[in-house]
């Protein structure tokens, strides 16, 4: 075990000594498993009768990362998968600021903002807005990562399979999406003259907007498409192309044409319900836009992976993650919206006592109040710091010329 991961060790192990983690719902019934600092394979299939046998295990082994199953099982310790007999799963949504668009340009501090807002509209939005669940059934976590999950524990999901955990998924990502069915075709008789004794119609194809007392995906949709005639009524082409990348093939003229035809009737779109006062290759240039760019912008952000798996170890809360020493932290809905793991996440056993690190690359870092703009080489920063900087591979334990030192 080298020298950073010793100092990581001893950190985890004082917190363990002085806080138990609380235990999941009906802890009995879960799996537990674990990752270590010395050894390379996760340890699963373990299972704990009380508190104090989990607390004295992570004491004594004091793993890097503990995970606990999001599903009940009747003999939980049992060896294999078909021998624990699975009886119900919580239904988990976990969001990993890893998969945002742009993280690898993003601080640590600027990544946890953004994902809290995806988790906020989680929430809010999808999970207790259009499939109702209630709020005190929502057990959300802070990973003690980079990321966040939800766990919805009302008894009519436990059972819920593969299948409909990934419909739910599919739901929230917007994944294949029937355009038709949001914005149907209706064919219109807009008019008939006769030819040479026959009579011939003039049939149109109108798209119909989703009404306001629609539900989900439909009001959703309608909402996005008041936005988007907006946009393209109030907005120059090149900012709408960039807005709306599906469209950035269009001439700046075409789009100027199609405000000057739909400001005139933008509002009346909506109390008819129809595209009926646009042409044809307007309504579908509007279409075009609401299936390629904004459902995309208003869908949810999950892993997609996650849910459907009914047999997920995920982050055990109290727990400590061993690559930033934050602790993994249950929250209300309420301390969501400004909760900031840089701060409310770091273990008060960690101290501000100064410790050596030398510093692999230049890095700025906000924690506890406090800025931190470090240079690469060797300097001290407070304990609680040196835990997160290490554990995160920005930092080694130690000055590397007093180890030069000691060698000679």
């Amino acid at each position: 075990m080298d020298r950073n991961s010793r100092f990581l060790l001893r950190s985890l192990r004082k917190y363990y000594k002085s806080c138990a983690p609380p235990m999941p719902h009906r802890f009995t019934r879960r799996e537990f498993g674990f990752m270590f600092f010395d050894r390379e394979m996760m340890q699963r299939h373990t299972s704990f009768g009380t508190q104090d046998e989990l607390r004295r295990f992570l004491i004594s082994q004091v793993p890097r990362h503990s995970y606990y199953s999001t599903a009940y099982y009747r003999r939980p310790g049992a060896p294999t998968m078909d021998e624990k007999e699975w009886l119900g799963a919580e239904l988990i949504f976990d969001l990993d600021a890893d998969h945002l668009e742009g993280a690898g340009d993003m601080t640590y501090d600027g990544m946890m903002s953004r994902i809290r807002g995806e988790m906020v509209t989680l929430v809010d939005s999808f999970l207790m807005g259009d499939l109702g669940f209630r709020e005190e059934s929502i057990q959300i976590c802070f990973s003690g990562g980079r990321g966040y999950h939800a766990h919805v524990t009302q008894d009519d999901v436990l059972t819920l399979g593969t299948h409909e955990r990934r419909e739910l998924v599919d739901y929230i990502t917007c994944s294949g999406m029937n355009i038709d069915w949001i914005f149907p075709v209706d064919h219109r008789l807009v008019g008939s003259a006769v030819v040479a004794g026959q009579t011939r119609r003039n049939i149109a194809e109108i798209r119909r907007i989703p009404s306001e007392d629609s539900g989900g995906w439909r009001l959703r949709m309608r909402r996005g498409l008041m936005e988007v005639v907006e946009d393209v009524c109030t907005m120059e082409p090149a900012a709408l192309k960039r807005a709306y990348p599906s469209i950035k093939g269009s001439g700046n003229s075409s789009l100027l044409n199609l405000q000057g035809r739909l400001i005139p009737v933008r509002d009346s779109l909506f109390e008819k319900d129809d595209m009926s006062l646009l042409n044809k290759r307007d309504q579908e240039l509007l279409v075009k836009i609401m299936k390629e760019d904004k459902s995309r912008m208003m869908a949810g952000e999950v892993d997609k992976p996650v849910t459907p798996d009914i047999k997920r170890l995920i982050r055990l809360p109290g727990s400590v993650h061993g690559k930033t020493g934050l602790r993994v932290s249950t929250l209300t809905r309420d301390e969501l919206g400004d909760y900031e793991p840089l701060t409310q996440a770091v273990p008060d056993v960690y101290t501000d006592e100064p410790v050596k690190v030398t510093m692999r690359r230049p890095y700025a870092l906000r924690m506890k109040d406090e800025r931190f703009d470090l240079a690469a080489g060797e300097t001290e920063v407070p304990e609680y710091a040196a835990i997160f900087l290490i554990g995160r591979g920005e930092a080694d334990f130690g000055h590397a010329s007093e180890r030069e030192e000691l060698a000679r």
